[in-house]
């Protein structure tokens, strides 16, 4: 089933009538051919519910549809993650952004750090961003989210560090991690707690500087392991949150 996002304002609970508007009109009615009767999934994008609807009808300008019912639980992890992404060479974010929406990241800053090959200039940024906005949005469409993932602005590592400080978890893998690490690392998963805010720090290519490993320690970030492998940094993402998903789904407040 097809999966739209729309604004808070266009689902009317009382009268049970949703409408579309937006570049999502032709795709319903000339891409998909879609008929009145169809159902549809939407969600606002907030609150991480699913509204699941039918077809009335539609023009060139807009979808109305008829909602049925509301699934309250909507398909969202249990706990919010924060991914912080040392940028990467060439076009890797774009990966990083896809495959960690579908597996349930929350939001993802891109963090500017001493060993990252790239980078961008203030205006550059801001186009970047919002492109990985457009990414992040038909990731979530495609893997049925309930919200659409935020992509937040270019950070300093200072910055991303400060900004993950109120979380309830910061994990930060690491490839020289201590040799009892791997127990730790179980140990830090298992304990995931529904409700929770964790943050995790992926390096670049180039990995982390031992200053910024420091300053990690020094505001209380847990230093894992992700095996003895060294990965790529558009895979040690999509790795921890794997672990995430496996130790989390389940679990109730």
């Amino acid at each position: 089933m097809y999966q739209f996002f729309v604004d808070e304002s266009q689902i009317n609970i009382d009268s049970k009538r949703v409408f579309i508007e937006g570049p999502d009109v032709n795709h319903i009615k000339n891409v998909l051919r879609m008929k009145p009767g169809e159902e549809v999934n939407v969600s606002n994008g907030v609150d991480g519910k699913e509204y699941r609807c039918a077809i009335l009808d539609m023009n060139e300008a807009v979808v109305n549809l008829e909602l049925r019912f509301i699934k309250e639980d909507g398909n969202e992890l249990p706990v919010d993650v924060t991914l912080y992404q040392g940028l990467p060479k060439a076009d890797k974010m774009e990966l990083i952004i896809q495959k960690c929406v579908e597996l349930g990241v929350k939001r993802i800053v891109p963090v500017s750090m001493k060993r990252c090959v790239v980078k961008l200039e203030e205006k550059k940024a801001s186009s970047k961003v919002s492109r990985w906005q457009s990414i992040a949005e038909a990731a979530a469409k495609q893997s049925k989210r309930g919200i659409i993932p935020e992509i937040g602005q270019v950070v300093s590592f200072p910055e991303a560090v400060s900004d993950a400080s109120k979380s309830d978890i910061m994990l930060l893998p690491y490839e020289m991690a201590d040799a009892d690490a791997m127990d730790k690392t179980r140990a830090v998963f298992n304990g995931l707690k529904a409700g929770q805010n964790v943050s995790v720090f992926i390096g670049p290519e180039g990995g982390f500087d031992e200053g910024e490993i420091e300053l990690a320690k020094k505001a209380g970030m847990e230093i894992i392991t992700l095996g003895k492998r060294i990965l790529r940094t558009e895979t040690a993402g999509m790795m921890v949150m794997s672990f995430i998903v496996f130790a989390s789904e389940g679990k109730n407040a």
